[in-house]
């Protein structure tokens, strides 16, 4: 059974840097370059008071839903933490959690924002939605 503890919990410096996470997060994924798509790989959950950075797949799994996830998938959503928690827009509650398992850097790609509107920006789950 999947659960919270799973999850990476993170601390915001300041509430309104909810939406700033929320929107970066939306620019970092996985790309195809043919057609300029970057498919979201992360979200922000808020859930009973606290704060996680998940991989979409995870919140399939927390809906009771199948899910594909993998190490791969859990790698990526670690470095994604470890990015924001570098651009100081987070801190991560126990940074031991995912120190050992990190993708590289080069498997994600970072739209920079004056760059989004070039790009088709697609998202495989929408939090608050019940599918």
């Amino acid at each position: 059974m999947f659960n919270l503890n799973q999850l990476v919990e993170v601390r915001l410096k300041n509430p309104e840097d909810f939406l700033k996470i929320k929107e970066t997060l939306s620019r970092i994924g996985l790309a195809s370059k043919k057609e300029n798509t970057l498919y979201q790989s992360c979200h922000i959950l808020h859930k009973q008071g606290k704060y996680y950075i998940v991989h979409f797949k995870e919140l399939f799994l927390l809906d009771g839903k199948d899910s594909t996830l993998a190490e791969g998938d859990i790698a990526r959503r670690n470095r994604i933490a470890t990015l924001l928690e570098e651009w100081e827009l987070l801190d991560i509650v126990d940074p031991d959690k995912i120190d050992d398992l990190q993708s590289p850097i080069n498997q994600i790609k970072i739209i920079p924002f004056k760059e989004k509107n070039k790009w088709n920006l697609v998202t495989k789950y929408t939090v608050g939605n019940k599918y």
